[in-house]
């Protein structure tokens, strides 16, 4: 995997070359605002449908396909061989801890808005199910990756108790506001879950989701108060009807 050089979506050829954070195709021109890394796993059970939500053919270029049969090796090539810019499509959220790694590794102070139905902050210990799609964000804080006071957890409605006493003890809660003021930039986290089920096809449905109107709004008040330096895509089904969903969020975020 290398994250100089791409496969162009429209010419399906190994043309995409990085150009500052973004990427070129030499042969027909187009230009896009980051480089896709695809990492089909599932650290849990029965979580095969994300696996193949990996697969779904967003128009980026292609620099490589992260996989691994641990959660720690998947975490270190990805941190790794990230782009400047990367796209992560996942697969479940813990293709958001390599993410997250590797951009804190090269950026000074970064923030992380994770738009989850859920709050992925439960531990071993915690967890009712032991599934680690479940404690992905909470891994990032443990780590130092990132500081609570630079995190913003949107659209999280269904908390277990020990993640609700974690969410109170460290002060972490929806406002993006808070979360980016004084950071040098800041990756997203899309859990399409956090999308009303009415209006996406995800692997974990919760009722009562914000819409994709909403979702878009928040997208582009990240985008206008920090400098992006990364998303991570998961949680979606592998169902083409979500393509211009997201693509359509990835837009408001300027990508």
């Amino acid at each position: 995997m290398s994250s100089l050089r791409g496969r162009c979506p429209d010419c399906r050829t190994f043309t995409a070359v990085a150009v500052g954070a973004g990427y070129e195709c030499h042969a027909c021109g187009r230009e896009f605002a980051a480089g896709l890394v695809r990492v089909p796993a599932a650290w849990g059970s029965g979580g095969e449908a994300m696996v193949e939500g990996a697969a779904l053919a967003l128009p980026y270029p292609e620099t490589g396909v992260v996989q691994r049969d641990s959660l720690d090796e998947q975490t270190a090539e990805l941190a790794a061989l990230l782009p400047e810019r990367p796209l992560v499509l996942g697969g479940c959220c813990c293709s958001h801890v390599g993410a997250v790694r590797g951009l804190a590794a090269r950026t000074g102070r970064l923030a992380v808005v994770w738009l989850d139905a859920h709050g992925d902050l439960n531990t071993p210990e915690t967890s009712p199910s032991g599934n680690q799609w479940g404690m992905p964000l909470r891994m990032l804080l443990d780590q130092g990756s990132v500081a609570p006071d630079d995190v913003a957890l949107v659209g999280a409605r269904n908390l277990d108790p020990p993640e609700e006493d974690y969410l109170a003890e460290t002060g972490i809660d929806g406002s993006v506001e808070r979360a980016l003021d004084g950071v040098d930039a800041v990756y997203v986290a899309l859990d399409l879950d956090v999308v009303d089920p009415t209006q996406a096809s995800v692997f974990m449905p919760e009722p009562n989701g914000v819409g994709v109107d909403e979702v878009e709004a928040i997208l582009r008040e990240v985008a206008a108060r920090a400098r992006l330096a990364g998303m991570g895509l998961t949680g979606h089904a592998p169902d083409e009807r979500n393509i211009p969903v997201l693509t359509r969020l990835l837009a408001a975020a300027g990508l």
